[in-house]
């Protein structure tokens, strides 16, 4: 990162979306931590990516409130900020609508989101691919890794071929600890 870069970067008012991440603590996930870990770990990606732009960072705060948090009033997250209504609108774009499949809701992305929600999607599939790691279902990491393959490598390599390296690697390892797994238990 230049230093023009960590300028820019320290002029991006992150606080309050950080604030309203907190709503996630405690909702644990299956690879283990909780949400609101998962959020910042999903902001870390885009900044080791380069990705400072305040709108990505912001939503990446809060991508997964709309989803998992049922009580969640959009007029808060609207009222933050004068971004407030394109952080939401991106926000929207990676989320998961009702009645929507898995596929479905990760095609839409592919072949209807913009680069930032592609980007997004990306930077939220390597913090959750790296969790795998701690996760000892091996259906659920099968299923979870060809999804990745399927669907979010076509994403990453529209738009960033280093974090389509990255994701090759995180899914070459679940492989591995996969074929670990089933030698193990024969």
């Amino acid at each position: 990162m230049t230093r023009h870069d960590m300028i820019m970067l320290k002029g991006t008012y992150l606080a309050p979306y950080i604030q309203l991440a907190t709503c996630l603590i405690g909702q644990m996930r299956e690879g283990g931590g909780n949400m609101f870990r998962h959020q910042l770990d999903t902001m870390a990606t885009l900044i080791d990516y380069g990705y400072i732009e305040s709108v990505l960072l912001k939503a990446s705060l809060v991508h997964d409130v709309i989803e998992d948090v049922p009580e969640f009033n959009h007029n808060t997250l609207l009222a933050i900020d004068y971004e407030s209504p394109a952080v939401y609108n991106l926000v929207l774009e990676v989320t998961r609508h009702a009645g929507e499949s898995k596929s479905e809701f990760l095609t839409r992305i592919l072949t209807d989101g913009s680069e930032n929600a592609k980007i997004l999607k990306c930077a939220d599939r390597i913090s959750n691919m790296i969790s795998l790691g701690f996760v000892v279902n091996a259906e659920f990491i099968s299923r979870y890794t060809e999804e990745t393959v399927k669907y979010i490598f076509p994403i990453a390599e529209e738009v960033d071929k280093n974090m389509l390296a990255e994701l090759g690697s995180l899914v070459d390892s679940r492989r591995k600890y996969l074929s670990a797994m089933v030698s193990f238990q024969s």
